[in-house]
């Protein structure tokens, strides 16, 4: 035979695309269109065997240079040996075996770990950064076929989802066109439905809206575009940039062809937020995965199908039909896991003990041997248990046994011993049902622990908190300076907080909490709701149940921005429309819901009804999540509509609702009076009428129950976009009143200025810096000291603004700028010094009538051929 039949190619594509002008604007068309792999290396090495259609590819490459060498290389080590080969499926066997032995020897030699994305994925990597000159470090997401609408003019192409932009490519008829937009500068993003396209997503920014329509799977694509939107917003807020996650488990071979390591990172990340808030878990659990089961529920004899996840640390089941079971299972509590037999009647049964003595009984389990390995594997490396049953009832509450809350106590006791007590209880309406009846004083601190999910976190953070107090103890910054201020007049009615030890007592867990997180410290209406969370539980379940609260309950609530509770005002605005629209218009013009949202949720009613009723609502609000807080709100609106309808100022408005929840009061409480501040600084003559606090939420739950917790997250995700967005506006708005009487810019000039100051260090926040990006943006700073550059960014906005300046001395130019605007010496210049450094270099421009570089703002349309 002969000593080779190679079937080797090396093509250029473009002179191949060029036989024809019309031909060429065709393949050039389908290329976008089909997402060939020809345009994304113009050269490149095959092997085809004889009589076969199907080819392999061994090399490509950018220039002709290169894709040479690698063919010099092949003739030099590969193409003798296969002379001593006798069939054609040998030859094939060793080309294919070399190639990819010397792709794995070289990532061995060179630490290059296995990459995880296809090569269909790999292809579209390359022409991704090759089309919008993005840098390695910009990494791909995924990419879809879609068309863009420019008008009535469609343009078919492919919408590129990266970690920091959105990006979209067509080339038709010899016309090509990109968009590059940075999910920062996002500010609206909707799955809208319209006659002629009933799926489009619309994406707008503060200057423009872009639309986009005919995906495969909107819905994929909107979700993901969903979260990186929210990781953006997350940069904005607190400087928390995306990480890649390092430990998810490698592709299968049957995997999907079009993905990436990061969108299945990125779907990883949604799945275990959706379970962590469905189970109030830690927030660095991650979900294993879940699977279809049934569960056998002894309160009524039945079994239950459902679904039954398994994360590193927890069994968790809940049922199919909503609010009928649900289960947390932690793994520390587990003692045995047993296979039983199978049966037609109950098919691969799993039973699973607990320390509590119950005993659970999964049953149609399709990984059975898989789950008992993962928990056997769990007790294993536990060497110590650390759950300890405690009596968590606080030392403040009164201990008179009056017949109502003798009776809640007893109605309690026989559902702990029907259901279970605990942290293993199984889950039902009943329990709700109770928990809207009002929990007895004594239980409390207890159910808020069990409910919230602190009890967990309290119990495998042995130590902690008095390790956190101890650390914190005897150092001062500006959160310990403004709790100081808040102590005397967080709860002043109470006799609890009237002596020095409540008062060290609320300090403490307040003061720990601000050193844990530094990222919120502290904020106003924290030091309300601590004090309460400290008359029903001791100091350590207070300090957990205030980090439920702040990190996983009422998520960015308390930061400097307060910005979670902008996003719910949002929100409720959105149910007022739909729920009491008779009162929306009215309440707009007046003004008043976003003056009442911020004080109701931040405060969870404490601050604006009397204790032993807003106490309530905090019962049904560490059961049933924000969901309670917004069914409240509107209730009360919808209580108040006659009245409210007839206000004629904001003020009007204020007095009516003040009124009103004054008059919410508690009857079954067997607390002493505890005068509100409200009532006493109100001068009505007439008392309002009382409002019974069990009545109103039930009201809440039969008129408003509908709202379900997954459509908040929507609506809030909608919020956030605009809320932080509106922030950062802000900011800009207040630097530049505050610099515009010190130069000779003008305001549009200054805020095009700040307009490229930050997209420069959100640039280097994206590809890396020599600076550490917390040093570099930090929200809390005052506004002109937000954002800041270094000494590299500086240099890039030199040679950009002063083409003049660009020679063999443009960088020892610029480093002397910098050290002269450098004030503090601290390696960082913030937007005052950076404008005072331009309004020097003007001047010299315009004494030397040299022509200053403008209109360079930073822009959304990049690249652009034919421009969209």
């Amino acid at each position: 035979m002969e000593p080779l039949y190679l079937g080797i190619q090396i093509i250029h594509h473009c002179v191949f695309m060029r036989i024809s002008f019309s031909i060429g604007l065709l393949v050039g068309t389908l290329d976008v269109v089909l997402d060939s792999s020809a345009r994304v290396a113009p050269y490149r090495i095959l092997y085809q065997a004889p009589d076969s259609l199907v080819y392999w590819t061994i090399a490509c490459g950018c220039s002709r240079k290169e894709i040479t060498e690698h063919w010099e290389w092949l003739e030099q080590n590969l193409l003798q040996t296969l002379s001593i080969f006798e069939n054609e499926n040998d030859i094939n066997t060793f080309v294919r075996g070399k190639i990819q032995g010397i792709i794995a020897e070289y990532n061995k030699i060179n630490g290059i770990k296995e990459d995880d994305d296809t090569e269909k994925f790999k292809e579209a990597i390359v022409k991704f950064h090759k089309l919008f000159g993005m840098p390695e470090e910009e990494k791909l997401v995924n990419y879809y076929s879609c068309s863009y609408w420019k008008g009535k003019v469609p343009r078919q192409g492919w919408v590129y989802l990266s970690i920091n932009h959105l990006c979209f490519y067509s080339f038709l008829m010899g016309r090509e066109a990109k968009l590059v937009i940075r999910w920062v500068d996002i500010t609206q993003l909707e799955k809208n439905a319209t006659l002629l396209f009933p799926d489009m997503i619309k994406v707008s920014t503060r200057s423009s809206e872009h639309f986009f329509s005919v995906f495969l799977n909107i819905s994929e694509t909107f979700k993901l575009m969903e979260q990186l939107a929210n990781i953006a917003m997350r940069q904005l807020l607190d400087n928390e940039g995306f990480e890649q996650d390092r430990s998810l488990p490698k592709l299968k071979r049957k995997s999907p062809k079009k993905v990436s390591a990061l969108k299945r990172d990125l779907d990883a990340r949604a799945k275990s937020e959706r379970y962590r808030a469905l189970f109030r878990l830690p927030k660095d659990e991650k979900l294993d995965g879940h699977t279809d089961c049934t569960l056998w529920t002894p309160f009524n004899k039945m079994h239950i199908l459902g679904q039954m996840f398994v994360s590193t640390n927890y069994i968790c089941f809940t049922s199919k039909e909503e609010n009928l079971c649900s289960l947390i299972i932690p793994l520390r509590e587990v003692t045995i896991v047993e296979k039983a037999d199978s049966s037609s009647v109950l098919p691969s049964p799993l039973s699973i003990s607990t320390k509590n003595r119950m005993t659970f009984l999964f049953a149609n389990l399709k990984d059975r041997d898989f789950l008992v390995q993962r928990i056997s594997d769990f007790l294993q490396q536990t060497t110590s248990k650390i759950y300890l049953e405690k009596n968590m009832s606080g030392s403040y509450i009164s201990s008179d046994d009056e017949a109502k809350e003798f009776l809640k106590e007893q109605a309690w006791k026989i559902h702990f011993a029907e259901y279970g007590q605990g942290v293993c209880m199984y889950r039902t309406e009943k329990t709700r049902d109770l928990v809207l009846k009002g929990i007895p004083e004594s239980m409390r601190g207890e159910l808020w622990l069990l409910f919230s999910g602190a009890i967990n976190e309290m119990a495998t953070h042995p130590g902690y908190y008095e390790d956190l107090v101890e650390r914190s103890m005897g150092k001062y910054n500006l959160a310990t300076e403004e709790i100081e201020r808040d102590l005397h007049r967080s709860l002043p009615e109470h006799p609890a907080f009237q002596n020095e030890m409540g008062i060290a007592a609320l300090r403490r867990v307040l003061t720990a909490y601000a050193f844990r997180n530094p990222n919120i410290g502290y904020c106003q209406a924290m030091n309300i709701v601590t004090s309460v969370l400290l008359l029903y539980a001791k100091e350590e379940e207070a300090f957990w149940l205030l980090v439920a609260l702040c990190e996983r309950m009422l998520p960015d609530y308390y930061n400097t921005r307060v910005v979670g509770a902008l996003v719910d005002q949002g929100v409720f605005e959105e149910l007022a429309r739909d729920y009491v629209p008779q009162l929306y218009d009215c309440m707009q013009d007046l003004g008043v819901i976003s003056t009442i949202s911020l004080s109701w949720f931040l405060t969870l009613f404490l601050s604006v009804m009397p204790f032993e009723s807003a106490v309530v609502v905090v019962d049904c609000f560490f059961c049933e999540g924000i969901k309670v807080i917004f069914q409240l709100a509107l209730a009360v609106l919808d209580a108040n509509v006659d009245k409210l309808l007839n206000c004629k100022d904001d003020g009007e408005a204020m007095t009516v609702l003040g009124r009103y929840l004054d008059s919410v009061t508690n009857k079954d409480s067997t607390l002493p009076p505890i005068p509100h501040l409200h009532s006493l600084l109100s001068d009505d003559v007439e008392p309002y009428p009382e409002v019974d606090i069990f009545r109103l939420i039930r009201c809440s739950y039969e008129k408003f129950g509908s709202i379900r917790a997954d459509l908040i997250e929507q609506m809030r995700f909608k919020q956030r976009l605009k809320v932080i967005q509106t922030l950062e506006d802000t900011t800009k708005r207040n630097v530049v009143r505050t610099i515009v009487t010190e130069t000779s810019f003008t305001i549009d000039e200054l805020e095009e200025l700040y307009a490229l100051f930050k997209a420069e260090h959100l640039t280097s926040c994206y590809w890396g810096g020599n600076s550490n990006a917390i040093d570099r943006h930090d929200p809390s700073l005052p506004y002109l000291e937000q954002y800041r550059i270094d000494f590299e960014q500086f240099k890039g906005m030199f040679a950009l603004l002063f083409p003049w300046a660009c020679g063999t001395h443009s960088d020892v130019l610029a480093a002397r700028l910098f050290r002269l605007l450098d004030e503090n010496g601290d390696l960082l210049i913030n937007f005052r010094e950076f404008v005072s450094g331009l309004t020097v270099l003007l001047d010299i421009a315009v004494y030397s009538c040299i022509p200053l570089r403008s209109g360079h703002g930073p822009k959304e349309e990049l690249g652009i051929g034919d421009t969209i």
